[in-house]
């Protein structure tokens, strides 16, 4: 054919991250079947969904069965109930986000890919190490991406007053906060420096808030509006799949304030344009779960789950405090992000707990290169398999 392609897709890896992990799990399952394989890799929830969600889902589901009560194409910007819950989750911290700030999606994950398609050539700055989609999406688009890096100094919580030196007007900035891969947290200072330099450079801040629910600590942001100034800067986007355990349902949302521009430029005029032409909406019945996730009852069961996931996430971090490594994450994260024993690469790091011990984590190399010598685990596995694998890595590390 003599169509021209994207050439961009030739400046990302050709393998996706988590897809060069499964490989190599499955290379090694079949060459050792007998072989019991504990995954800490992927991010990926195990505790099914809370009863009061399923109840939900299903009546939903029945309504779709008769005739009064069908329902076609869903809203493409969200039903007006799961609008109305979701700000009322956001008065619960403190903040007023009005529902027709509200874009209801599948899931945090497809819209961090996709707004890039309603901004322009712009500068972008990402944190290093960091979620692969960030860095992919802008790549396939031909931005120019200055990284700054997340390094032990600083806690992998770098601040704009250590980007490099040069002109950062008008940038796009990736935040995630508590970070995926690194499990660490900005303080109401971190973001506070991070809104006050977006507005001084005109900037825009893409808040990756998926994690919210499991920070822990007193007085540490759940949301970026909780910081003065950022409806002014800042589009957040929050997903159910942590919080719910929607991993498999897909749900999430994206806030884009109705003040929001860029020049003269409404963004939030451009997203709902944009959501209009490329998206049908989520389900009726996911929706009605989500609601559901959202109530009293729905919000007592998910934190039920989430605090399960912290005991594991605890003993995790237990044993790194008894081997004296250094760590990041688990006490308001899923994640705990290791520095490797003995100089170890990731990539060699993980190989090592393959072959030896079969875990399987996820290499920080992956993340960027600021992850070389780290290594991803999650809390999502069961209680017992996370015992098990304590007992497994106190004996290798």
């Amino acid at each position: 054919m003599d169509i021209k392609t994207n050439t961009n897709f030739a400046n990302i890896k050709e393998t996706y991250l988590f897809s060069e992990i499964g490989s190599r799990v499955r290379a090694y399952q079949e060459a050792h079947p007998e072989a019991s394989i504990i995954r800490m890799g992927i991010g990926d929830v195990t505790l099914p969904l809370p009863q009061v969600v399923v109840e939900a889902m299903v009546k939903a589901s029945q309504e779709m069965g008769c005739k009064e009560t069908f329902r076609g194409y869903p809203p493409e910007y969200g039903y007006d109930f799961l609008k109305d819950a979701i700000s009322i989750r956001y008065g619960s911290m403190g903040v007023s986000v009005e529902p027709g700030s509200i874009f209801v999606s599948d899931g945090a994950k497809s819209d961090l890919g996709n707004i890039v398609d309603i901004l322009g050539n712009n500068p972008v700055i990402i944190p290093d190490p960091v979620y692969p989609v960030y860095v992919d999406s802008n790549t396939m688009n031909g931005n120019n991406i200055t990284y700054i890096n997340g390094t032990k100094e600083n806690g992998f919580l770098p601040l704009p007053s250590e980007l490099p030196s040069g002109d950062h007007k008008g940038s796009v900035i990736y935040l995630c906060s508590p970070n995926n891969p690194t499990g660490a947290v900005y303080s109401t200072e971190g973001l506070t420096a991070w809104v006050d330099f977006a507005l001084k450079t005109g900037s825009l801040i893409i808040y990756d808030s998926a994690y919210d629910a499991f920070i822990a600590e007193e007085g540490i942001p759940h949301t970026i509006y909780e910081i003065p100034g950022a409806f002014d800067c800042a589009i957040e986007i929050c997903s159910f799949s942590k919080f719910a355990g929607f991993t498999g349902v897909r749900c999430g949302w994206t806030v884009i304030p109705t003040t929001l521009k860029a020049g003269e430029v409404s963004l939030h005029a451009l997203w709902k344009r944009r959501q209009a032409t490329k998206f049908n909406g989520v389900s009726y019945p996911v929706q009605r779960a989500a609601q559901a996730a959202l109530s009293d009852e729905g919000v007592k069961a998910c934190a039920q789950n989430i605090a399960y996931y912290k005991q594991n996430a605890k003993l995790i971090t237990e044993l790194l405090d008894k081997k004296g490594i250094f760590y990041t994450g688990g006490n308001n994260s899923p994640y705990v992000w290791l520095e490797c024993p003995e100089g170890c690469s990731s990539w060699e790091f993980f190989d090592k707990l393959l072959n030896e011990v079969q875990i399987v984590g996820t290499p920080g190399e992956g993340f960027g290169k600021g992850g070389d010598r780290y290594f991803r685990l999650t809390a999502f596995g069961s209680k017992e398999n996370t015992i098990e694998a304590v007992k497994r890595l106190e004996n290798i590390i």
